[in-house]
C-alpha cells in the first residue's frame, strides 16, 4: 500500500541519514557518535553506506580533516530542518511546550549564561531550561529550541539569529603580571607575556592583531582547552589571553584583569539562533530576556 509514496529510487536508510547529518553538523564522527549513542566507527560505516547508495561523495579530504563536498553541503540543510521538525513535533505531542532546550558553547555557558539564569527562573518559573553543550563550531543541535553562540555578521544574517551582545575582542592580563607599569610600558609588557591559546579558538591572537594592528612578541605559548580556561588562567597570572568582551567584561570591570589595549569591535555578536518550528512562548520569553541581558552589559572599553 506504500509502494507509490516514494517514486523512483528508494530513500536511504533513516539511520544513515541521521549519522551523516550529525557528523556534518558537529564536524566529527566522534561527536556525532556521542550524540547518537553509538561508536564513531558505526557513524563512519553508516556514512559510507549512504554514499554508496546515493552514488556520490559527501565528505572529502584526509580522515583527520574531512570537509563536506558540494553534494554534502546541499544535503545537510534539508536533513537538519527535517530532523529538527521531527524532534519539535514529538516534544509538542508529549506536552513539553514549557521545556526549553538551549544549546550553548561551554565557555559562554559557564562564564555568561549560567550566572544569569537565576534571574530568568524568577521571571519565568513555569519554564524548565535544559542546557546542553554545543560543539565548538556547530550552529545547530538536535532538539534545541535556541542555540546561543558567537557568530560573524554573515552567519547571523543567514541563520536569522537575534543579536544579543555586540562582539569586541582584546588581550587581558592579571595586575600581578603588570606591577606598577602603565601606558605604553604596560602594553609592551602584555605583548611580551606568555600567550594563552584556547584550542577551540586558535585564531584569537591573529584575529585581534588584524583588528588592532598590534602583534604579540611573546616567545612562549600556553594552550588550554576552552576560552573559559584561558580566562581563568589569565586571572591566575599564568599569561595573557585574547577574549571576547562577553566573557571578560566582569573581570575587567572589577579590576581582576587589565585591558591596556582596550577591545576592538568586529561585525559579529553573541547571537541566539532559533530552533525548528514555530516559536513557543517559552522560546520567545528566553530570547527577549537574552536581549535585555545584553542591553544592560557595559560597553567594551575602546582602544586607547
Amino acid at each position: 500500500m506504500f509502494q507509490n509514496l516514494t517514486p523512483g529510487a528508494a530513500l536511504p536508510s533513516l539511520n544513515a541519514l541521521r549519522a551523516f547529518e550529525a557528523m556534518a553538523r558537529t564536524g566529527s564522527a566522534t561527536l556525532a557518535g556521542a550524540e547518537l549513542n553509538v561508536t564513531h566507527s558505526a557513524v563512519s560505516r553508516q556514512v559510507k553506506a549512504l554514499e554508496a547508495q546515493m552514488g556520490v561523495r559527501l565528505f572529502e579530504g584526509p580522515r583527520h580533516a574531512l570537509k563536506l563536498t558540494p553534494a554534502g553541503r546541499d544535503l545537510l540543510p534539508g536533513l537538519t530542518a527535517a530532523f529538527d521538525g521531527i524532534a519539535a513535533a514529538v516534544a509538542g505531542a508529549r506536552g513539553e511546550g514549557q521545556d526549553l532546550h538551549v544549546a550553548v558553547n561551554a565557555s559562554l555557558s559557564v562564564k555568561w549564561l549560567i550566572p544569569r539564569l537565576a534571574d530568568f527562573g524568577r521571571l519565568h518559573p513555569e519554564v524548565r531550561v535544559h542546557l546542553v553543550e554545543l560543539p565548538p563550531h556547530a550552529v545547530s543541535h538536535r532538539g534545541a529550541d535556541v542555540v546561543l553562540r558567537l557568530l560573524d555578521a554573515e552567519r547571523i544574517k543567514t541563520l536569522k539569529a537575534e543579536r544579543i551582545i555586540p562582539n569586541a575582542v582584546g588581550p587581558v592580563i592579571a595586575p600581578s603580571l603588570m606591577g606598577p607599569l602603565t601606558g605604553d610600558d604596560a602594553r609592551a609588557a602584555l605583548l611580551d607575556a606568555p600567550r594563552l591559546v584556547a584550542r577551540t579558538h586558535l585564531s584569537g591572537w591573529k584575529d585581534w592583531a588584524e583588528l588592532s594592528g598590534h602583534r604579540s612578541t611573546a616567545t612562549s605559548e600556553r594552550p588550554v582547552a576552552h576560552l573559559h580556561f584561558a580566562l581563568d588562567a589569565a586571572l591566575s597570572g599564568w599569561g595573557a589571553a585574547v577574549l571576547p568582551w562577553a566573557l571578560a567584561s566582569e573581570a575587567v570591570a572589577d579590576g581582576r584583569l587589565l585591558a591596556p589595549f582596550g577591545f576592538n569591535a568586529d561585525d559579529g555578536a553573541v547571537a541566539a539562533i532559533p530552533g525548528a518550528g514555530e516559536p513557543s512562548r517559552a522560546r520567545r520569553a528566553l530570547v527577549r530576556w537574552l536581549v535585555d541581558q545584553g542591553r544592560v552589559m557595559p560597553p567594551a572599553p575602546s582602544p586607547p
